[in-house]
């Protein structure tokens, strides 16, 4: 299931919008205040955002630039001004996708089950680790969450993946240690801790709380 904002304000068509993209398993939010489009947005945190262009007090395109100041999430524009024009400012605004009205039911569940695919599903040329609606892209050591992408250090990184491929197991500072620091002949074992506390407050700060537990003299897990 994934996570919807519906900025469209022709009710009629959003509701029916909104019907149609339920009815495959999405959770969907219609804008309601138009005038904070942006807070809308964060208050809901979605995965895929479908906007219209010509909406009351600022367009589809302001809010688009706005959303992409503080995340990468797809933006997928709908307008009944299907021209070239449109389509290419909607991209150079940051859109990933267009589609016009009247809006067909099967190409919108076609268009926005391939934009999620691509920007959230495991395939053979991207590879991922999921944990808590979370995924670990092993490519680029990133983080995607709700919508939202969090850039890890290298150290950050390797710590959430060496505890991710041992899910459910205690992970010895010893074994954290030699994954980060392989070729230094002698680390500060404080360095760990600082680097773990690093790691836990990013995490934190994009909503992941309590993802990592301490084990007192064991070393450190995934919580459940």
């Amino acid at each position: 299931m994934y996570k919807i904002l519906l900025v469209e304000d022709d009710f009629a068509l959003a509701d029916a919008m909104k019907k149609q993209l339920e009815s495959y398993g999405n959770e969907v939010h219609c804008i309601q205040d138009f005038h904070n489009v942006t807070g809308e947005f964060c208050r809901i945190a979605p995965q895929l955002v479908l906007m219209d262009i010509m909406l009351p007090f600022r367009d589809g395109y302001y809010w688009c630039s706005e959303i992409r100041r503080i995340s990468n999430v797809p933006v997928v524009f709908i307008s009944s001004a299907f021209d070239n024009m449109n389509i290419v400012m909607a991209i150079n605004m940051g859109g990933d996708d267009f589609i016009a009205k009247p809006v067909d039911p099967m190409v919108l569940i076609a268009k926005v089950q391939a934009v999620l695919r691509r920007t959230y599903e495991l395939s053979e040329n991207a590879a991922l680790m999921e944990f808590r609606g979370a995924f670990l892209n092993l490519g680029d050591s990133s983080i995607t969450y709700q919508g939202q992408r969090i850039e890890l250090t290298k150290n950050e990184f390797r710590i959430l993946q060496t505890l991710l491929e041992n899910k459910g197991k205690i992970v010895s500072r010893d074994t954290l240690m030699t994954r980060l620091w392989q070729d230094d002949c002698y680390v500060e074992e404080n360095t760990l801790t600082v680097n773990v506390a690093r790691l836990r407050k990013k995490m934190e700060e994009y909503g992941l709380k309590d993802l990592i537990v301490t084990k007192p003299g064991r070393g450190y897990m995934l919580a459940e």
